[in-house]
């Protein structure tokens, strides 16, 4: 681990958050283990049942390794604390990371079309019929994972594992597809032998659409782009709660990783003294950091309150 300086200023990741980190890094874990022992069964099965469609699966079984794997680091780095060079913390690692992982499910698409269609034009032995027996194990082991990690990613708000989750899905989708193409082949003999190919084809348009998703996600995290009011509105609500309080003028949160950022414009009696405004701005910033768990930072810019004039531009 390389070190790093903490910052005087930044707050740390908190107990909820660390047990988060932990959550993410052991669900990517086990994607890893899962997606290594089915990349080779698959690839064996695929190339002594002369299944492209099986060989495809086994390719983007081995990316969804590499996905785990960037998944894993990207919260590693994303779970440590603040410090001088990175005052914000290292949150948008994990966001980072989902990008990078939607990046490889785009080309894990376009490289299974193009071997695909390079299969459907090419004469070829049917699939084994025993290799559906393959393909059905694997479904049932990837809906379950991918089912397994999308929970995790849900529970701790993060991207980069819920890109993983579709990864494990897409797998499961790729393989489902080749079930279907492989029974027809098996089913209709001769003349039929590029049905798994097709299959194949099809179920990469599918992972291209789920990948270009997940993108756009990740992209709006990156671009700091308006949580939604599912986060804001609770944050409102507790700062508008506290005593002292008498409007929140502006209100400004952005996603970092699975934490967030809140820059907040408090208006209050302006006959306050400078340090009770300084008292009030602190106890607002703790209450929202001990009600929101996720919530790391808290800039408060404490305003008079003017009455009608305020409540008109909130």
């Amino acid at each position: 681990m390389f070190p790093h300086r903490r910052s005087r200023h930044a707050a740390g990741v908190s107990l909820s958050m660390r047990n988060d980190f932990d959550r993410g890094v052991r669900s990517a874990q086990l994607g890893m283990i899962t997606n290594a022992i089915l990349a080779l069964v698959k690839l064996l099965a695929g190339v002594f049942g002369h299944s492209y469609a099986l060989i495809a699966d086994a390719v983007e079984s081995s990316a969804d390794i590499f996905s785990s794997l960037i998944v894993w680091g990207g919260l590693r780095i994303a779970s440590r604390d603040p410090d001088d060079d990175y005052p914000f913390g290292y949150g948008k690692a994990e966001t980072v990371a989902s990008f990078t992982v939607a990046l490889m499910l785009l080309g894990a698409a376009v490289g299974i079309a193009v071997e695909a269609i390079r299969e459907i034009i090419t004469p070829h032995h049917s699939p084994a019929p025993w290799t559906l027996i393959v393909l059905v194990t694997v479904v049932i082991v990837k809906a379950l994972l991918a089912r397994r990690v999308g929970a995790v990613g849900k529970a701790v708000g993060s991207t980069a594992v819920k890109a993983d989750a579709w990864h494990h899905q897409s797998d499961a989708i790729t393989s489902a597809a080749a079930f279907i193409g492989i029974s027809i082949a098996v089913w209709k003999g001769p003349g039929w032998e590029a049905a798994d190919d097709w299959a194949a084809l099809a179920a990469s348009v599918v992972i291209a659409y789920n990948g270009i998703a997940m993108l756009r996600t990740s992209l709006r995290d990156l671009m700091d782009r308006h949580p939604g009011e599912d986060i804001t509105a609770p944050v409102r609500r507790v700062a508008e709660g506290v005593p002292g309080v008498s409007a929140i003028e502006k209100l400004l949160v952005r996603r970092s990783g699975i934490s967030f950022h809140v820059e907040i414009h408090v208006q209050a009696d302006p006959a306050m003294s400078l340090a009770e405004s300084h008292a009030l701005g602190g106890l607002v910033k703790s209450t929202i950091r001990a009600a929101q768990p996720r919530v790391r930072g808290v800039l408060v810019h404490m305003e008079p309150f003017v009455g009608k004039l305020s409540e008109g531009r909130r």
